[in-house]
């Protein structure tokens, strides 16, 4: 699940795969945006069969919280 958020990621994003570690956010990553994040959760969504909340949303600001809310999502 998480090499595939990675994946996820790096798609929407545009950006190389080895720039998705733990503090990848919008500080670390230049494409990320509020149009692509919610390309992202779009994504995520659709992928893993998912619904995020508006808190959640606001909340998947770096890789570590959204594998966090996506691995709960799914228990």
């Amino acid at each position: 699940m998480e090499n595939r958020i990675k994946e996820i990621m790096s798609i929407v994003f545009e950006t190389d795969l080895s720039m998705i570690d733990d503090s990848a956010s919008p500080e670390t990553i230049e494409n990320w945006d509020s149009l692509k994040h919610m390309n992202l959760i779009a994504v995520l969504e659709e992928e893993f069969k998912i619904t995020f909340s508006d808190d959640e949303i606001l909340d998947m600001l770096n890789y570590g919280f959204i594998c966090k809310i996506v691995k709960e999502k799914l228990i």
